[in-house]
């Protein structure tokens, strides 16, 4: 006599749910860099400016970073799986919408919704995982695969928007997104289970305080560069000020912040988070910017563009699996610091190879260099945020992390956008590069080295590192 089987077994339905969550992140870290590579024909198709055209990559990064807090306090109170649902379907629609975008006005809100998406769904998938799988071998293997998508996504992204850009159309790189949303969102309620839910109010003020106050320095710098009068930028910066100042005031009176300040109170945790929102800017800017020099002035294809960027990825996807291991032996300060010296060289050296010396004379190197020093950077500067966090504080320092990692880099590309429009990209990433230099020296002057462990802590934080996302 047969049996029936209602359901999968455990193992089988842990495997699928980790898959699901697994998509889901890919999805949401390769869309902060798969549209560097289709700039080119999307500024052509849909008529962007050279200053608008930043609002491609910033209005996902700035919506995704400015309400990550948000999604991860509404993730507490309304259920994770729920959340990720809703932040998937969400991602899905607006990734059709902006496949489908018959103007700038279109895509750029588009965009701007799939941040809102992905700043809803991303902060449960950790937590996620770790409802799903007990502490142990087994959890650590899956933490192991999402910090691989994690770390290789968002350089993923260089080769996929190539790949779509040239084999089928700019708009692919969005549309792609559609099925496997779809596929997601469908499997979710199956497969993934529901964690316990935290009661609580959510601190919604907040966050549209400090989303509207980087968005307003951030459209003061694309002022800057479409040729608008200084007092229009002077207005959007000041109003940006008083903004984020709300922002801090309402953190110190509501019972439940998204983010407690008293974390910044430690000078070596400020010091990182100054670190993380600082390197993400010349980062994103050398992305967006080679880009566009490889297929505007090396009449590079949309797919060799993309891997033209292979030795960076590969450079930051290797050093992902090691400088866990070195943090866990030497501590964070020495790796950071020799991350953030090669990060600084090799950003002047790019610079100077946007001069017109080609991409194996003036490129290929300091692309090789810049992946040493990034993937030798995140990870420590990510370390110490984290070190010494008490457990109820654990979801806002990650997501504050985050936070200032979306915010740095989409700040960074209108920034370095309005340096490009008054004396071309090269000086632009010569600004870059001071940028790299300014994180070096805050990391030099106030992070510590960490205190001595034994065999056994390192064990352990050399665990906790490899779980860390490095590009979300």
């Amino acid at each position: 006599m047969s049996t029936l089987v209602t359901s999968p077994p455990k193992s089988r339905k842990a495997t699928i749910a980790l898959a699901v969550i697994v998509a889901a992140q890919l999805m949401f870290v390769l869309d902060a860099t798969v549209v560097n590579i289709a700039l080119v024909p999307i500024s052509s198709a849909l008529h962007f400016s050279r200053a608008n055209l930043a609002w491609v990559v910033d209005a996902y990064s700035l919506a995704f970073g400015g309400l990550l807090l948000l999604g991860g306090r509404l993730g507490d109170v309304f259920g994770r799986r729920r959340l990720l649902m809703i932040g998937l379907t969400v991602f899905t629609l607006s990734s059709l919408l902006g496949g489908l975008a018959g103007n700038s006005a279109e895509l750029l809100i588009a965009r701007a919704l799939q941040g809102v998406g992905a700043a809803l769904a991303a902060p449960s998938t950790l937590s996620l995982i770790t409802s799903i799988y007990e502490e142990g071998p087994a959890r650590n293997r899956a933490l192991g695969v999402f910090t691989a998508v994690s770390a290789g996504g968002g350089s993923l992204g260089l080769l996929l928007g190539g790949a779509l850009t040239s084999w089928v159309s700019w708009r692919w790189v969005l549309i792609i997104n559609v099925p496997i949303g779809a596929l997601v969102v469908a499997l979710a309620p199956t497969y993934v289970p529901e964690p316990p839910r935290n009661s609580g109010r959510v601190d919604v003020a907040g966050a549209l305080l400090v989303t509207g106050g980087i968005g307003s320095i951030i459209y003061g710098f694309i002022r800057i560069a479409e040729g608008a009068a200084f007092t229009d930028s002077a207005f959007l910066f000041a109003l940006g000020l008083v903004l984020i100042g709300g922002f801090i005031r309402v953190e110190q009176r509501v019972e439940r912040p998204l983010f407690p300040l008293h974390l910044f109170s430690q000078r070596t945790r400020a010091g990182a988070y100054g670190a993380m929102f600082l390197l993400p800017a010349t980062m994103y800017g050398v992305f967006f910017f080679v880009s566009q020099y490889m297929e505007s002035t090396l009449h590079f294809s949309a797919l060799r563009t993309g891997f033209a960027f292979l030795p960076l990825t590969a450079m930051i996807f290797t050093m992902s699996r090691i400088t866990p291991k070195i943090v866990s032996r030497y501590g964070a300060r020495r790796p950071l610091l020799f991350g953030l010296v090669v990060v600084s060289g090799a950003s002047f050296w790019i610079a100077n190879g946007l001069r017109g010396d080609g991409y194996f004379v003036g490129l290929f190197g300091p692309l090789i260099l810049f992946g040493l020093g990034a993937g030798s950077s995140f990870l420590p500067i990510s370390a110490t945020i984290l070190s010494g966090v008490p457990l109820a504080d654990s979801g806002a320092a990650s997501g504050m992390l985050q936070t200032m990692q979306q915010s740095g880099g989409a700040l960074g590309v209108a920034a370095l956008s309005s340096v490009a429009a008054a004396h071309g990209r090269s000086s632009a990433l010569f600004v870059g590069a001071l940028v790299a230099l300014v994180a070096l020296g805050l990391s030099a002057s106030v992070i510590r080295p960490r205190p001595a462990t034994g065999p056994a802590s390192a064990e352990l934080l050399a665990e906790e590192l490899e779980a860390l996302p490095l590009f979300e």
